[in-house]
């Protein structure tokens, strides 16, 4: 079963506050079930699903993508990504050239998103994620945009490749490289071939990171400092200037 990830609902009716999004998901959800998501697949996902006020919070208060370049490097540790990310790519050599004589991109700014991320695997959100997708579904500021990934997810939650309670970042990120759901769908690689994408697999969060990359123009032995051929493909992993300079930064320092 695929479920065309530009769907969008049309009855359900957006909100900014709390008080509505119990109606919205009652109306959500047959518009789902036409769109081909199994009732079974709603009532796990809707079970424990409530309106996410700790999403909302992140979504009007991002302030480090306001900082400057230096104190955005500095804020999101990156001399210590850059350090720790030369011993990893030591220790994983066979891996990042294996990403590389694939999907042709090196190891460096794989690794640089790795860290900036998700600290490399070490922490990848505590909030129920069914939860924070559908409430920016139902928020009015990006309910498109969402209601997309909230499809996205309850896919991926129907093949059974994520369970109808996992916990992730606050805006409905996945696993160690922070995936929304609709980029699983779409790029999701399962890098250790036991048969389903899981981010939370080191393997795979790369890979599909390698191939996120590729599908957005990478050229395999092209530069991607900013003007560079592969700038463009890190522009498409994050739309904030500052985030798009710290990743071909660190990555380059990595690279060497």
């Amino acid at each position: 079963m695929t479920i065309g990830l530009g769907t969008t609902a049309h009855a359900a009716q957006c909100g900014n506050t709390a008080s509505g999004f119990e109606a919205w998901v009652q109306q959500f959800r047959p518009e789902a079930a036409r769109a081909g998501i199994s009732q079974r697949t709603l009532d796990l996902a809707f079970k424990n699903a409530r309106y996410a006020t700790k999403t909302i919070s992140a979504d009007r208060n991002q302030k480090s993508f306001k900082l400057s370049f230096e104190q955005f490097m500095q804020k999101r540790g990156a001399s210590t990504i850059v350090s720790k990310g030369k011993r990893l790519k030591q220790q994983n050599a066979g891996l990042f050239a294996a990403l590389e004589k694939q999907y042709g991109v090196p190891a460096g700014p794989l690794i640089a998103i790795w860290g900036m991320e998700s600290g490399f695997g070490t922490f990848s959100g505590n909030q129920h994620t069914v939860s924070a997708v559908a409430t920016l579904a139902y928020d009015c500021r990006r309910s498109a945009y969402f209601t997309e990934q909230l499809y996205a997810l309850l896919q991926l939650i129907q093949k059974g490749w994520m369970s109808p309670d996992f916990k992730g970042a606050a805006h409905g990120e996945i696993g160690q490289t922070q995936f929304l759901p609709a980029n699983v769908v779409r790029f999701g690689v399962d890098g250790d071939r036991n048969g389903s994408v899981n981010l939370a697999s080191t393997a795979d969060a790369l890979a599909s990171t390698a191939n996120f990359l590729r599908g957005h123009g990478w050229s395999r032995g092209g530069g991607y400092q900013p003007g560079q051929a592969n700038y463009r493909a890190i522009q498409g992993w994050n739309a904030a200037g500052v985030y798009q300079k710290a990743i071909a930064q660190i990555g380059a320092d990595i690279d060497g």
